[in-house]
């Protein structure tokens, strides 16, 4: 039988920033009382057998990265990959302020489309994607830190699902435990025929 791993998902406190706001690598500070629910997933993380913590660099999750791994002993990676999309021009702007149309095109293609001076789906997908492989190939019991967007992806493969970029992101403040299956080295030859 197969063995599995811990990994588990966290989305970083919620911020100090209006609703509607577009936000994405922008650097935006945590509200007060953060540290409590930092405590919070040190528990969860203790429980699960975390050993390692990755995080992404933004400071909103650098913040709680620091308190977990200090609380935890949990060894503390930061990996470029878990930032959020870059949403370019739109950082910073309300919602209700941006083109209509460019929201329309982003819904019609969230993959392919690319906010002004930003990122596609498609680059956070991909590098989301990597990061898990490496992860699955480790197999080491993790804890990682992130942002809506690329745990959207993380989530639906953890989950065995395949990932919709549109879909509901996981609450800020929020944890999802995933048991993974371990992944296995295979060594591969290939013969080729004599001519």
């Amino acid at each position: 039988m197969a063995q599995s791993f811990p990994v588990l998902l966290v989305r970083h406190a919620p911020v100090q920033l209006p609703d509607g706001v577009c936000y994405g690598r922008q650097d935006v500070a945590l509200r007060p009382g953060w540290e409590g629910l930092a405590s919070g997933l040190a528990v969860l993380a203790q429980g699960a057998v975390c050993r390692v913590l990755y995080s992404s660099p933004a400071r909103r999750c650098r913040e709680m990265a620091h308190k977990l791994a200090a609380a935890t002993g949990m060894e503390l990676k930061i990996d470029d990959r878990l930032a959020e999309i870059d949403f370019g021009h739109w950082e910073g702007m309300n919602w209700h302020d941006i083109s209509r149309t460019q929201l329309d095109e982003w819904a019609a293609d969230p993959a392919g489309f690319a906010p002004p001076g930003g990122e596609s789906g498609m680059a956070l997908s991909q590098r989301a994607r990597a990061f898990w492989q490496d992860v699955k190939q480790a197999g080491v019991p993790a804890c990682v830190l992130s942002h809506g967007g690329p745990l959207r992806v993380l989530s639906a493969l953890a989950g065995g699902r395949q990932p919709e970029l549109l879909a509901p992101s996981m609450p800020q403040g929020s944890a999802r435990l995933f048991m993974v299956p371990q992944q296995h080295s295979i060594s591969v030859t290939t013969l080729q025929a004599a001519e």
